[in-house]
């Protein structure tokens, strides 16, 4: 599989790995299909997530995306990270293989389960952010 230096880069040297402790928001999702599972933790202050990392097991597209996702949402506001797609983080790693792309939509949907989780914390609603689907993602 032709991975680009970006995506073995961010493999290879992840950004942002680890926990918060006590989070704004932390947001878990899983593709039972291929196994992969994200756990993201968001830190936000004033509306602007001051610090992002994140847990990834899984393949190394998955680790990947989950390192870049963190470097695009860090100092956003939670409007902008919620405009974050997952084209955003592929366009990011200088593309990936068609049967890694669920790997950046799983980034994106862990992102939106840590702001929904902060959202639901601190009893706020943010506009266009929905609840994350209970069950596992398949798509591929």
């Amino acid at each position: 599989m032709d991975y680009t230096d970006a995506v073995l880069d961010h493999f290879m040297n992840p950004r942002n790995m680890g926990e918060i402790e006590n989070a704004s928001g932390v947001g878990t999702v899983g593709n039972a299909a291929c196994g992969d599972i994200m756990k993201l933790f968001l830190k936000i202050e004033n509306d602007v997530i001051t610090d992002v990392k994140f847990k990834t097991f899984g393949c190394g597209a998955a680790i990947a995306t989950s390192s870049v996702s963190t470097e695009l949402a860090l100092g956003k506001n939670i409007k902008e990270a919620l405009e974050l797609t997952n084209n955003d983080i592929v366009q990011q790693l200088g593309g990936l293989p068609k049967s890694k792309i669920h790997c950046s939509l799983l980034a994106k949907k862990a992102l939106h389960a840590a702001l929904w989780d902060y959202s639901q914390k601190n009893n706020i609603t943010i506009e266009g952010l929905t609840k994350p689907a209970e069950e596992d993602d398949h798509e591929h």
